[in-house]
């Protein structure tokens, strides 16, 4: 990818959601302008969620996941579920996509009757909405994650052959939270009101929040920045990972110099600097020979532990890495990446992380692995769980796995934090904070 490309971490995540055969996928096509899902009467078209990186205005880049019905049936539907209760570990915004023949009461007649009195005297008439139970469960789990959402009465075009420009006013027969919920009609057929739709999703994305800043708010302009990046046989070929691309972009937003070195040429790089950087950030898996050769007095980290921070993970994940004292034989220990790389012969997950453990410990752990979006749910049997610098997740993800982890009593930290507790120089990579 390029340095002008937005990640997916860094995209609001929508996601779509509701029973089969509401017409989610005509909706997700009707927002984004395109052919995204698959369209059919039949039930259970969409069998797994479907990811779709766009620009979306007025909001910018984002995600749109289309994902199955949450009332599959049967064994095989129980597993498409469970991926859809997965996807709102992700989702930023939230539409649960009703439809207006099954949700609404008496829907052809007061809806009509509705638009018509509106034309006639400017009023509107109130149509009652209905949830059934699992979408009352989804409302539920909005409201438990704070995930915003809208309601979408989905082909209200039915039975009315010119829906009118105005919209009937719609009360739903459950509690609704009215901060984080709105309830819009919609015809994903017809077009009606799918700008509104769009409307409202950017405006309920807006926050007040401080933009996170990967590295920007550690250095000033002009200040020279040293990055060591190993050319091994782990490293993919042509190009830098995104970590390294993203802290770059970063540097160089702040009026800085970014100086690019491998390792084995760290040494003779400083000496020919001619000023001494304000920061040197390595790939931590060289991280024991950076710290010998940069001096003591010039600030060094990772970028696994710029990442630990820019997710606000970096206090959970230095207390986690203190489980490493302590791990045991036959402990469980869950590594994760949140990517689907092809693995090397040198991993730095599978391999290289196992070794240090063993060695640093003097204990034989039992180490499972995870990557992508294959989080477990039950993490109780872990003695400690170690995750990449989630460059590929979204913040929202990254906060689930953490309060699982501290839900259920577990250590979390992250392959930065973790290799420096390992090596002996924690204190030194974080100081910069």
């Amino acid at each position: 990818m390029g340095l002008n490309d937005t990640p997916s971490a860094s995209r609001l995540h929508i996601g779509f959601f509701g029973r089969r055969n509401t017409g989610k996928s005509s909706l997700v096509n009707a927002v984004t302008g395109q052919e995204l899902a698959v369209v059919s009467d039949v039930k259970g078209t969409t069998t797994d969620p479907v990811y779709k990186a766009m620009e979306l205005l007025p909001l910018g880049p984002v995600i749109i996941i289309d994902t199955p019905g949450i009332d599959d049936e049967g064994e095989l539907g129980e597993l498409r579920v469970s991926r859809t209760r997965r996807v709102l570990n992700k989702t930023d915004i939230a539409v649960l996509v009703l439809d207006s023949l099954d949700n609404i009461s008496h829907r052809g007649t007061e809806v009509q009757r509705a638009q018509r009195e509106e034309s006639e005297k400017g009023e509107e008439r109130i149509v009652e909405v209905a949830l059934f139970e699992t979408e009352e469960q989804l409302v539920n789990i909005f409201k438990e994650k704070k995930i915003p959402y809208i309601i979408v009465i989905n082909k209200i075009d039915l039975g009315n052959d010119e829906p009118g420009t105005k919209t009937p006013c719609l009360c739903a027969s459950v509690p609704l939270c009215d901060e984080l919920s709105k309830i819009i009609p919609v015809s994903a057929k017809t077009g009606f009101n799918i700008n509104l739709l769009k409307e409202t999703i950017a405006a309920i994305a807006v926050t007040d929040e401080p933009q996170q800043r990967l590295v920007a708010d550690l250095i000033q302009p002009l200040d020279f920045v040293v990055l060591v990046v190993p050319i091994d046989s782990a490293a993919p070929k042509g190009r830098l990972i995104l970590p390294q691309q993203q802290v770059i972009r970063g540097i160089l937003e702040a009026g800085a110099v970014s100086v690019v070195v491998r390792d084995c040429e760290l040494k003779e790089a400083l000496a020919g600097l001619g000023k001494q950087p304000a920061l040197v950030i390595t790939d931590s898996q060289v991280f024991a020979q950076v710290a010998a050769e940069v001096p003591p007095d010039i600030p060094l980290t990772s970028f696994s532990i710029l990442f630990a921070r820019y997710k606000g993970l970096l206090e959970t994940s230095v207390r986690g890495a203190a489980a490493l004292d302590s791990l045991r034989d036959g402990d469980a220990v869950l590594i994760c990446e949140g990517c689907t790389h092809h693995r090397q012969c040198d991993d730095i997950g599978t391999v290289k992380i196992p070794r240090m453990i063993r060695n640093f410990t003097g204990k034989e752990p039992e180490f499972h692995f995870r990557s992508g979006g294959d989080f477990p749910e039950d993490i109780s049997p872990y003695r400690l769980i170690i995750h990449c610098g989630a460059c590929m997740l979204n913040d929202r993800e990254m906060h689930y796995r953490r309060r699982c982890a501290e839900d259920q009593g577990i250590p979390f930290t992250n392959y930065g934090i973790a290799i420096a507790r390992m090596q002996g120089i924690l204190e030194r990579s974080i100081a910069i904070f």
